[in-house]
């Protein structure tokens, strides 16, 4: 699904990241009138992204929810950059006066078709092995869209079930006419941010980007972006938190990675006249199979508190 072309979602805060660089905002309660959708081709853009959030009625599952981000993008082409330059380009078409069919639109050559087709399937096609290897399980599967024709979804194994990852198809020349694009055709794609990120991340339900559980949000706190990271079950269970405050040593023995790996540190500060530093660090607990109640959580808490004291040298507060 395409926001500017495929089909028509409430969207807002749309904001492109390709060239040529577009920034717009749109809020909405109403889906958008195809003029809108096709504001950008009017004002001359070839190839462009737009991403938003998408507002739509949906079933709640693992793969659904009736709130995502998307991304979006478009490609339009002229014959010499279809067919590439020839001394004699009147032998080379992308337009013709034929009949529509369930494969083509009437007024495109099926030469000029199966090209753009061959680009935009090998252009997204590549991006998907690109994230998720070359042995990716990957179909293409015939769709419909109101605002482009032919039409397919991107499919992928996810769990062991085939999920759409994206929509695409050739953009109904009507539209280009339209908008006074008169020597080009193009195709359009629209694609769901979460999907791809359960598939690269291997994240089982869509449901879980909207958890503020720290047990999952902090497995995707990393600062390189090529890391290669899998999400690790966390507990279905609720978390309970307890806090350890203590004096480092004063002969500076103590190294902040001996607790930094395991918790979070949420407040430093040094004692100006004691010259002492104190850390704090919370400590999240979660049972794999019960909720744990705070009498429980604090017998562990004790201990640890005792262990930092006798292994790491710190007083605690």
């Amino acid at each position: 699904m395409v926001l500017l072309l495929l089909r028509s979602p409430i969207v807002k805060h749309l904001h492109t990241s390709w060239l040529p660089c577009v920034s717009r905002n749109y809020s909405t309660k109403t889906t958008f009138k195809q003029g809108e959708q096709s504001e950008l081709i009017g004002m001359g853009f070839d190839n462009f992204l737009v991403i938003g959030d998408v507002y739509r009625r949906d079933e709640i599952d693992a793969s659904h929810y009736p709130v995502f981000h998307q991304v979006e993008g478009v490609r339009l082409c002229t014959a010499s950059q279809i067919f590439g330059s020839h001394q004699n380009m009147d032998n080379f078409q992308i337009f013709d006066s034929g009949e529509r069919t369930t494969e083509k639109q009437g007024v495109h050559t099926a030469e000029a078709l199966h090209l753009l087709e061959s680009d935009l399937k090998g252009c997204l096609l590549g991006l998907a092995t690109s994230l998720f290897g070359q042995d990716i399980e990957a179909r293409w599967v015939d769709a419909y869209f109101p605002f482009t024709h032919p039409s397919w979804e991107l499919e992928v194994k996810l769990n062991d079930v085939w999920v759409e990852l994206l929509g695409c198809g050739l953009i109904e020349q009507e539209i280009l006419f339209n908008r006074g694009v008169e020597d080009k055709i193009g195709w359009a794609f629209g694609l769901g941010l979460e999907r791809w990120a359960m598939k690269l991340f291997g994240i089982p339900d869509i449901r879980l980007f909207w958890s503020t559980d720290s047990g999952f949000l902090s497995q995707f706190h990393f600062d390189d972006p090529t890391k290669p990271v899998k999400y690790k079950t966390v507990s279905k269970y609720m978390q309970c938190s307890n806090d350890i405050s203590f004096w480092l040593p004063a002969d500076g023995q103590y190294n902040s990675t001996d607790f930094f790996d395991l918790v979070h540190l949420i407040d430093a500060f040094t004692h100006q006249k004691k010259k002492l530093t104190s850390h704090c660090y919370r400590i999240v607990y979660r049972h794999m199979e019960k909720v744990l109640t705070q009498e429980e959580v604090n017998i562990l808490h004790r201990r640890i508190e005792e262990e930092a004291a006798a292994n790491l040298n710190v007083t605690i507060r």
